[in-house]
C-alpha cells in the first residue's frame, strides 16, 4: 500500500472526522483502525488513529501512532501531528520531551501560532511560567495588529525578553 494521501483517502478521512462524536470516540477509533488495516503503515491513517485514541483519553496508546506517523508526514498534517504529539507528552507529564517536540516544530513551522500557544502551555505546566508568558507576549506582539499593541510593542517585547531569561 501507498504512504501517500490520495484524494480518495483524504475524502474518506475528512468524512470520518466530520462524523466523530467526541463524547463517544469508539466508533471513530474502530473506523480508523479498519482503515489502517486497508492501508497498513500509511502515515496519514496512523496519525488519525493516534488522534482518535488521544481524543478518547488514551494518550499512551496515541503516542505510538504519532511516532510511527511523523516520519512520513508533511505539510499541515505534520504540523497538526507535532502539536498533538507534543501536547500528549505534556498531558503525560513528559515535559522535557514535549518541549523538545515544540521547539523543533516551531523551527519547522515558524508561522504557526497554535504551536507557540501549546509550547507555552508546556512551559507553564513544567514550572516555567515566566517563559510561558514570554512566549505568549511575543505572539501578541507578532500577531495582534492594533494601534494599541503597536504603540507598546517595544515594551511588550522587552518584557517578554526579560521574562524569558528569568530563572524559575
Amino acid at each position: 500500500m501507498s504512504d501517500e494521501l490520495t484524494p480518495d483517502l483524504a475524502a474518506t478521512i475528512e468524512e470520518a472526522f466530520a462524523r466523530r462524536d467526541r463524547s463517544n470516540m469508539q466508533p471513530t477509533i474502530d473506523f480508523f483502525e479498519n482503515l489502517l488495516a486497508e492501508h497498513p503503515g500509511n502515515p496519514y491513517v496512523l496519525y488519525e488513529v493516534g488522534g482518535s485514541y488521544d481524543t478518547a483519553g488514551q494518550e499512551e496508546k496515541a503516542i505510538g501512532y504519532y511516532e510511527q506517523a511523523l516520519p512520513g508526514l508533511s505539510g499541515e498534517t505534520k504540523r497538526k501531528c507535532l502539536l498533538q504529539y507534543g501536547s500528549t507528552l505534556r498531558n503525560l507529564d513528559r515535559f522535557d520531551e514535549s518541549l523538545e517536540v515544540f521547539k523543533q516544530a516551531c523551527k519547522e513551522f515558524p508561522e504557526s501560532d497554535s504551536l507557540r500557544v501549546f509550547k507555552a502551555l508546556t512551559l507553564q505546566a513544567s514550572g516555567h511560567g515566566d517563559k510561558a508568558l514570554a512566549t505568549l507576549l511575543l505572539l501578541v506582539a507578532d500577531r495582534i495588529d492594533t494601534a494599541e499593541i503597536k504603540r507598546y510593542e517595544a515594551a511588550i517585547r522587552g518584557n517578554a525578553e526579560y521574562l524569558a531569561t528569568r530563572e524559575p
